[in-house]
């Protein structure tokens, strides 16, 4: 009876962000152009980080990766949504629903890993930094970035495929996006295991990345408030102030939405949420990252003399 229910959901209909038609034109050029920045200031830092000899540290490579999974996670949403704008029937097959759902989560996983190793980072080069080069080689770099995919990737497999196996009653994503929530809202069966063993794999590579960067703030902190200079210690707070916006942003609206007991909740207000760290965060990464860093501020005015 499950594959039966399954074989009739071929595509799913995504409802979108507005029913309004005399909203969609203004909301389409409006992400179109949040869009366009989205890729042309990760893009440009990526150019920067690969191009200035300056630039090749363990801060600027991990920035660097982060800035190609924020490409790739904003392209997961963006470009179906602003389709869907353009046509009455925002439809998506069901391959292609479940392939969004995982690059979607695994962008959002390796973000997650790589802002807790950015982290680790910024710990070591305020609270060690006599060893930080031993810490921190490029080898060891290299394999932290490395991890940061591998583990996203793995992670996201089980709940992507545990979901796609469900039967589905319905085909209508109240939606942009082919989200955990939505689509167990579709099933046929309240299928308790999938549900839960979703909900602990999602929290958990939320809470326990989250906790990590938490106890290197807490150390970096207390290495700070020790610095007996007001300008020593705001130097080194600058170091990782642009990191810990990113990360306030980042995992508030993240744990909001995902670190939560499944059920109803309020799609209207889920899917504002769900715009502020697919659209909004990409968009603000780069801009927090480049005004408050001088050594990126300098390898930009390079290349403009250029």
């Amino acid at each position: 009876m499950w594959r039966v229910n399954q074989t009739k959901v071929k595509d799913f209909i995504l409802h979108g962000l507005s029913v309004n038609e005399d909203t969609r034109a203004v909301l389409f050029v409006l992400f179109l152009m949040v869009y366009a920045l989205t890729l042309f200031g990760n893009i440009t830092i990526i150019i920067l980080v690969w191009s200035n000899a300056s630039l090749h540290k363990p801060m600027y490579i991990f920035l660097g990766n982060l800035s190609f999974v924020e490409i790739w996670y904003t392209t997961t949403t963006v470009p179906k949504m602003l389709s869907g704008f353009l046509s009455k029937t925002n439809s998506i097959s069901f391959t292609g629903c479940f392939l969004q759902y995982f690059f979607f989560f695994f962008f959002g996983s390796t973000e997650c890993f790589l802002l807790t190793i950015m982290g680790y980072d910024r710990y070591l080069a305020i609270c060690q930094p006599l060893r930080y080069h031993l810490l921190m080689s490029s080898r060891i770099c290299f394999r932290f970035a490395s991890s940061c995919w591998i583990i996203g990737f793995l992670w996201t497999l089980v709940p992507v495929i545990l979901i796609s196996q469900l039967p589905f009653c319905g085909n209508e994503i109240d939606h942009f996006l082919c989200d955990t929530g939505p689509l167990l809202e579709l099933s046929c069966i309240n299928d308790f295991a999938t549900e839960l063993t979703s909900l602990v794999l999602t929290s958990l590579v939320l809470l326990i990345t989250f906790s990590f960067t938490c106890i290197s703030y807490v150390f970096i902190i207390q290495t700070i408030l020790r610095i007996p200079s007001s300008s020593g210690r705001h130097k080194a707070f600058s170091t990782c102030a642009s990191h810990l916006t990113v990360v306030t942003i980042f995992f508030g609206c993240a744990m909001y939405m995902y670190v939560r007991p499944s059920g109803h909740h309020s799609f209207y207000q889920d899917k504002l949420v769900a715009v502020l760290y697919t659209v909004l965060t990409p968009l603000l990464n780069p801009i927090i990252y480049s005004l408050r860093n001088k050594e990126f501020i300098e390898a930009v005015k390079k290349v403009m003399r250029c």
